[in-house]
């Protein structure tokens, strides 16, 4: 599975400050989280549309609940928790190696 995130979030993620992604519940992530819930998957976050965006593919688990304000969550809103256990592989990530020079 794919998920689009911004750079914010995607470089928290890689230097392992921010511990989950949120999805708001709506039918399209049902159809995809549904079958998830209480299991590892393995998602791919990208850090935009194109062919070449920054990514990294991710062990995480998927649950219900609130999340942190910090990592970008509403106070008191219900979403689906992907928990990040583990960082698998980084792809096209040159472009931001460059851009921290």
């Amino acid at each position: 599975m794919t998920l689009t995130i911004k750079k914010k979030w995607f470089d928290m993620i890689l230097s392992g400050e921010k511990k989950e992604e949120y999805r708001e519940i709506k039918p399209y992530y049902n159809s995809r989280f549904d079958k998830c819930l209480g299991k590892c998957i393995f998602v791919n976050f990208r850090n935009g549309y194109s062919k070449m965006a920054p990514s990294c593919v991710c062990i995480v688990s998927v649950s219900f609940g609130t999340g942190k304000l910090e990592w970008g969550a509403v106070e008191g809103k219900i979403y689906y928790v992907l928990s990040i256990h583990e960082i698998k592989s980084l792809s096209n990530m040159r472009k931001r190696l460059e851009a921290t020079k």
